[in-house]
């Protein structure tokens, strides 16, 4: 069974690089960005996400779902800890 490489497997694609992509930065770089780090997997996670709405996969849109989830909290405790870091030197 073959599936047509259309937009939405191009779209597909340049999710998982970015998913990719940010695995290796997380590995290669001594003190990664959280919010290079995050983000590129919220955009992977998000691109991966409009390729499965039409190419159904149901284990993993869930598995999207659950990667989006974590890279929201990861940002939003890099934002907490920033916040954090600015009142402490504020004291």
């Amino acid at each position: 069974m073959a599936t047509p490489l259309d937009i939405y497997s191009i779209i597909g694609f340049l999710g998982t690089a970015c998913i990719i992509g940010a695995y290796a930065y997380l590995t290669f770089v001594n003190e990664p960005n959280p919010y290079v780090l995050h983000g590129t997997n919220l955009a992977g996670a998000a691109l991966l996400t409009v390729s499965l709405l039409v190419h159904t996969n149901l284990p993993s849109l869930v598995l999207e779902g659950f990667w989006a989830a974590i890279a929201l909290y990861g940002i939003a405790k890099a934002i907490r800890g920033r916040s954090a870091r600015k009142e402490e030197t504020f004291k």
